[in-house]
């Protein structure tokens, strides 16, 4: 009897990056050595770039990493850390992120209208992981989105070089809303984006499933964080707690 051959279908874009979401763990970093070892990861990133320049800490830090409202997150593959980036939930009672002092004119009349914003900064990824697997980018930033929900969010911003800007409208429907402006601590000019999380949220979802969480998950990412001696920003009441189009990726 003859040998029957069968075609077996591959896995298409979604499909890797969601078996890659099974291999990552989201880690919230507090730790004096875990934050070292992820500003040793910004540093090899940013000064590879050209973005930096050397200094003989070979680290990279600001004061917005030591802020109330802000979530540090490394990605682990195996133990070991493949990606890191670092989330602002600001509002008018906690305005402090690093877009506000370049983009503040565009940005404190926000602020003062009441709406909520997510300033994610100093993404960074490991270079062997990078190669080895094409959808880290879309996994780590995949943190900025739930955060977006989590906090129905009017602006999910990036503040990016203008060059990437493609990426963030392909993935985000990111639109651009300030020209390239000087970003201190960097030596290339930055420009500001902005999306709507729950304008677009269908359309991406639809592209990309993989971008869909369940409120379980963005509740284990985002509410343990909050300090006890301190009032947490809420998730606005009105949002969806458990849509029936979700789906657990996890």
């Amino acid at each position: 009897m003859g040998a029957v051959a069968y075609d077996v279908p591959q896995p298409n874009f979604s499909d890797r990056v969601a078996q890659l979401l099974d291999k990552v763990d989201y880690r919230l970093i507090d730790s004096d050595e875990d934050r070292d070892e992820i500003y040793r990861l910004r540093y090899d990133a940013y000064l590879r770039e050209g973005a930096i320049t050397p200094n003989f800490t070979k680290k990279f830090s600001d004061q917005y990493d030591e802020t109330d409202n802000v979530w540090l997150f490394g990605l682990y593959i195996d133990g070991e850390l493949a990606s890191s980036i670092r989330i602002h939930v600001a509002s008018e009672e906690n305005p402090v992120f690093p877009g506000l002092k370049v983009f503040s004119d565009i940005l404190e009349p926000e602020l003062k209208s009441g709406k909520i914003i997510i300033d994610p900064t100093r993404f960074v990824t490991d270079r062997h992981f990078s190669k080895l697997y094409p959808g880290l980018p879309y996994v780590t930033l995949r943190l900025c989105w739930l955060a977006a929900e989590h906090f129905s969010a009017e602006h999910f911003l990036v503040a990016i070089r203008t060059e990437h800007q493609a990426f963030y409208k392909r993935t985000f429907l990111h639109q651009p809303i300030c020209d390239a402006r000087p970003y201190p601590t960097l030596t290339k000019p930055i420009s500001l984006m902005t999306v709507d999380h729950a304008r677009v949220a269908d359309q991406v979802h639809r592209r990309y499933p993989f971008f869909r969480s369940t409120f379980f998950e963005r509740r284990m990412l985002f509410e343990p964080y909050v300090p006890a001696h301190r009032t947490p920003l809420q998730p606005r009441t009105n949002l969806r707690l458990v849509p029936s189009h979700e789906v657990a990726m996890r």
